[in-house]
């Protein structure tokens, strides 16, 4: 029989499809393909990008590098076509009822590699934790600016996921107020914090690992597990085991393990759904609230395997149709492969 299941964080309903549940190979899609062509974030193409913001380039010998230029392992670069500009004020008025604000923002690409072919599935956890580093250090950046409210770092991989250049790339977008789907987080997280006087993410933690039915994998510092109310299949979480509310707090140890996770679910996924095309996203504190006891930052990984209907769109039900004990199931006896002995750059 079909299940509603709530979700404990933000009161949100889902229905957990059971009379029609679904294994990995019932989903028709496609696997992300390289297709080839000029790629402007390839080694070698530095000029035909917006001027860089940042750059690694680990093999300088103490010359001084030059911006532009090959050399990078990973690379940040503007969006050339930016959904907010980082110049202005932000002009908040009112017209009648309704109120508007200049598209004041930040909008930035991470190259992740200089590998055309490679992707974070395939990258050594050092070269991961390269780009973990690169996110931190733009959220650091851009917290200095006080007129950004939220930092979201995402990554559309496949074009089914939204992704318009098949190099390796994640986004920054940086934004003037606080997304509606964070504010209902954080707000759910804020009520069970002062009912409870718990972290409603570290009870989740405790609990999943007790029961180990929804456990895809685990180290020392992060849980990874398929939520008790998954809106989509094969959804999963990426959680730190230790309170932290800001992704940019974590500690040197914490990227390494957390890139490791990374590559292990990405693995698994690849192994279980084919290399689906996915979307990866990191929530976390608003800039200015950065440290707490009621939120817990966290990634959400969805692969696209379903379309978002007419019944979701009316009513913020969400449809799945594979329970999220077997969706773990599968994950977690997927086999991971090794780090490949090189990687290029």
């Amino acid at each position: 029989m079909p299940e509603l299941r709530k979700d404990p964080i933000v009161g949100r309903w889902v229905i957990i499809s059971t009379d029609r549940a679904k294994r990995p190979t019932d989903f028709a899609r496609e696997s992300v393909k390289m297709k080839g062509g000029f790629c402007p974030f390839c080694y070698g193409n530095e000029g035909k990008t917006p001027p860089e913001i940042q750059a690694y380039r680990p093999n300088q010998n103490g010359a001084q590098p030059q911006r532009d230029t090959p050399g990078w392992t990973v690379r940040v670069v503007p969006n050339k076509f930016p959904a907010l500009g980082i110049e202005g004020n932000l002009d908040r008025q009112a017209e009648g009822m309704f109120d508007k604000m200049n598209g004041v923002g930040a909008h930035e690409v991470i190259v992740e590699n200089n590998d055309h072919n490679a992707s974070l599935a395939t990258l050594p956890p050092k070269k991961i934790e390269d780009v973990l580093w690169t996110f931190r250090d733009r959220i650091l950046d851009l917290k200095k600016d006080r007129r950004l409210k939220y930092i979201l770092i995402f990554k559309n991989h496949g074009e089914g996921a939204g992704a318009t250049l098949e190099h390796a790339h994640s986004q920054l977008i940086a934004l003037p107020v606080v997304p509606i789907y964070v504010a209902e987080e954080i707000e759910g997280a804020k009520q069970y914090y002062l009912y409870k006087e718990r972290c409603v993410f570290c009870d989740i933690a405790r609990q999943e690992i007790e029961a180990g039915t929804r456990v895809v994998a685990e180290n020392d510092d992060f849980l990874t597990i398929a939520p008790y109310a998954p809106r989509f299949p094969f959804e999963t979480w990426i959680l730190p085991k230790q309170h932290e509310s800001a992704f940019e707090n974590s500690s040197s140890r914490m990227f390494q393990n957390l890139a490791k996770s990374i590559r292990t679910l990405l693995n698994k996924a690849n192994r279980v759904l084919d290399d689906p095309p996915y979307n990866l996203v990191i929530h976390s504190s608003p800039t200015q609230d950065s440290s707490n006891d009621h939120y817990h930052w966290h990634i959400e990984f969805v692969p696209k395997l379903t379309k978002v209907g007419g019944f979701e769109w009316g009513t913020g039900f969400y449809i799945n149709p594979t329970p999220p004990e077997e969706a773990a199931k599968f994950l977690r006896e997927a086999t991971v492969e090794e780090p490949a002995a090189a990687v290029a750059g």
